[in-house]
């Protein structure tokens, strides 16, 4: 396997060089942060990733303030004890994107997070205490407990709402792939902890945070 010093220097020399490079990374705060997010927040996160999957991103930011009235603001305990008549009344509401699965995956999820709130205190102290060192669990726990929240969408979700971790991108998958570490797109139970144990390898090389590292290797290489 590749030393991340490796792919460090490379994404450096396609990028312009080291300073044009740190220009280019995110923007990730302490993960005591999460904590501080609202239950509320968390549940537009989700919702605002499902929408987003698969369709313009642009129309989703366009139609946000109905989302965010249709679904009452956003308050996880209203929503999750709406009548199966009420969630789907909403198909007819004009201001959100009318897609009855994906509507309904916020009621589900206004569930998850108020389970979340009780077993933790609330869905950030959950998301804050989750170390991305044990990534891959995160993702096994959004798939199975959350509505939607599997694969890419599981993953964009918890980058935008500033969770230190790693995205599997096509760049980024592509870079796993020419550094040794997988051989294809990893899907299994194996290459996914084959990458867990990459990505915790350079983050002790480096002392950079999991975001760092995946954008620098998305930077690093071309999938075409």
């Amino acid at each position: 396997m590749k030393t991340f010093r490796e792919i460090e220097d490379r994404a450096a020399d396609r990028k312009g060089g080291s300073q044009a490079l740190d220009a280019l990374m995110p923007d990730i705060g302490p993960a005591s942060a999460l904590a501080d997010i609202p239950d509320d927040r968390w549940l537009a996160g989700m919702a605002r990733s499902v929408f987003q999957s698969g369709f313009s991103w642009k129309v989703i930011e366009k139609k946000w303030p109905g989302f965010e009235e249709a679904f009452l603001d956003f308050d996880p305990h209203a929503v999750a004890f709406w009548p199966d008549e009420e969630v789907e009344a909403l198909v007819h509401n004009a201001a959100i994107v009318r897609n009855m699965a994906k509507i309904k995956s916020v009621h589900q999820n206004a569930r998850f997070v108020c389970d979340l709130a009780a077993e933790h205190g609330s869905a950030g102290a959950f998301f804050a205490n989750w170390s991305g060192a044990e990534q891959i669990g995160l993702w096994d726990v959004l798939k199975k407990r959350g509505a939607r929240l599997g694969g890419m969408t599981g993953q964009y979700y918890l980058r935008q709402m500033g969770y230190d971790g790693f995205v599997l991108g096509r760049d980024v998958v592509a870079a796993l792939v020419d550094a040794g570490v997988v051989e294809k797109n990893p899907t299994s139970k194996r290459d996914l902890a084959a990458v867990q144990d990459a990505f915790n390898t350079w983050a002790d090389e480096t002392g950079y945070g999991y975001a760092r590292l995946s954008r620098i290797m998305g930077l690093s290489i071309d999938a075409g």
